[in-house]
């Protein structure tokens, strides 16, 4: 191992909203930085470019006034304009504005892009980098130059690349960061070029900053680490422009778990998972499920052998505890699934079934028989457990707590389009308890409309189903015959305390939605066994 230290530097709050689709608000801004200070401590945290916009500028006036537990901020900012005194550039006087003690300019390394970009000459775009960094430190301010296009400059002129940032050292740059700014270097190169860095700059401590349009931009992060680079650039989930950059989420924990770099507390690393999330939530993003670590799959098992080594010892199939990055096991249910899976499943349900029971035989050929029908119940645990307890109770009818609870008389559901006003109505009859119930609701749409009318329905005999709420539906067209395919409903329903998931899957689509709705009440049912 060639270091025994790393330092991670965060760059979400500016490099990050440079991914299509995000925009962050100042608040939004505000409790990122709390998550990455108070529940991760990143040390560095790269907060916006004050002088490119006004929401910046007010984040750093914020910022003053936070308790940031000793993580440094950095502005970011460019060196200054060509031809001009660096003293009245406005992104450099920006940078003095914040009050800050550290800051992160970018020059240009590419010799293609001081000629076509800047349209500057090659020597005035080495005075940009030599007066903006040196005026900066003269102000006691600690600067991380980052050398854009750095290797692509390299490729091209390697002597000029090597110049601007020798001249960065020279000007006082504490740090000097390599940045594969168009995402097209690959790991095996990087141990020859940055040989050379160290011939030009000496020991002066690098990092590297690598985009992901090759799929390689963690590989990258670890390989010029393993070459020398201290310093780790990168975002959380590995928000950036294009394809993204080198992502945190997967490089904090390799750095902790694989490596043993003592950079991160245990407590703080088991927030990573929970950090993800939120930062995905407040992006208006769907987590990435299969993200390493931090997915939702990361831990998940479906394979039948997989998961009875697994009971046997959980290492057979897992390179880490979850729990140490703060998500959790997720054993799956499925046509690939055997034995194991049933009996790992009925542990978490609490449910008391052991291999020689012939009712775990019963519920694996339902799950098998029921997925060649279009279900699925990897996401489904709700209505895979009312399946269960279904059986358990009653060996020869899965459906045993689906009549339990009430019984559907007929439903109808009415939507109208008229004078440009689109409106769905559900009329529904049950019987709950001996006693039929009529009823009607509108909605937004016609399983809206049904929702709201089963609620009103039954909310009369549960009272505690007052407090369920759909939160996320998906439709999946799972057989390609247009309009005539079969499609499969995913709900999901929390109340004040948990989220489940349930599965409904038909050749018309208000039917499979009726089926997923009437499972997320029935799993609410069944948790509150008072209501019975």
């Amino acid at each position: 191992m060639e270091n025994n230290e790393v330092y991670i530097y965060d760059a979400t709050l500016r490099e990050g909203c440079q991914k299509t689709g995000i925009t962050f608000s100042m608040k939004d801004k505000i409790r990122i930085l709390e998550k990455l200070v108070w529940d991760l401590g990143i040390p560095m945290i790269e907060a916006g470019w004050p002088g490119s916009n006004p929401k910046d500028i007010e984040l750093f006036k914020s910022i003053k006034e936070m308790d940031l537990q000793g993580s440094k901020i950095f502005p970011f900012s460019s060196t200054r304009r060509k031809h001009q005194d660096v003293a009245t550039d406005k992104s450099i006087k920006a940078i003095l504005e914040t009050g800050a003690e550290y800051a992160t300019i970018f020059g240009k390394s590419w010799d293609l892009h001081v000629e076509h970009a800047l349209e500057t000459t090659l020597e005035e775009n080495l005075k940009m980098i030599k007066d903006s960094v040196r005026y900066l430190v003269s102000n006691n301010i600690t600067v991380m130059y980052d050398a854009e296009h750095f290797f692509d400059g390299f490729k091209q002129n390697k002597d000029y690349t090597l110049k601007t940032i020798e001249t960065a050292k020279e000007a006082g740059a504490s740090w000097i960061v390599l940045c594969d700014t168009n995402g097209g270097l690959l790991p095996s190169e990087l141990a020859s070029i940055i040989n050379e860095v160290k011939q030009t700059v000496g020991n002066m401590p690098l990092g590297i900053h690598a985009h992901n349009d090759c799929g390689v931009a963690n590989a990258i992060s670890l390989e010029a680490w393993h070459q020398g680079a201290t310093l780790i650039q990168g975002t959380m989930n590995g928000f950036g422009e294009r394809s993204g950059n080198t992502d945190l989420t997967t490089i904090i924990p390799i750095f902790k778990l694989k490596y043993g770099i003592d950079f991160i507390n245990e407590k703080n690393l088991k927030n990573l998972t929970e950090v993800s999330h939120f930062i995905y939530e407040l992006a208006n993003l769907s987590a990435n499920p299969d993200q390493p670590f931090v997915g939702k799959n990361a831990f998940s098992h479906k394979g039948g052998i997989h998961i009875s080594a697994m009971l046997k010892d959980i290492k057979t199939y897992e390179h880490i505890d979850p729990e140490l990055v703060g998500n959790t096991r997720n054993i799956k249910v499925s046509e690939l699934a055997g034995k194991s899976s049933i009996l790992h499943m009925a542990k978490k349900f609490d449910i008391p079934l052991t291999e020689d029971n012939p009712k775990v035989a019963r519920i694996l050929n339902l799950v098998k028989e029921r997925e060649n029908q279009g279900y699925s119940f990897e996401g489904a645990d709700g209505s895979l457990e009312i399946i269960m307890r279904g059986i358990d109770m009653n060996i020869e009818d899965p459906d045993y707590y689906r009549k339990k609870f009430f019984k559907l008389e007929g439903f109808r559901v009415l939507t109208e389009l008229y004078k440009g006003n689109l409106i769905s109505e559900a009329t529904i009859k049950v019987k709950v308890k001996g006693q039929e119930y009529h009823t009607a609701a509108e909605g937004v749409g016609p399983v809206n409309a049904l929702d709201n009318a089963l609620k009103k329905a039954l909310i009369y005999f549960y009272p505690s189903l007052k407090d369920i709420e759909l939160s996320d539906f998906k439709v999946r067209i799972i057989n390609q015959e247009g309009t005539a395919s079969k499609v499969r409903v995913l709900a999901e329903t929390h109340d004040e305390k948990n989220t489940w998931g349930t599965i409904g899957a038909h050749g018309n689509i208000i039917l499979a939605s009726w089926n997923a709705l009437v499972d997320s009440y029935i799993y609410k049912l069944l948790k509150n066994k008072e209501n019975w």
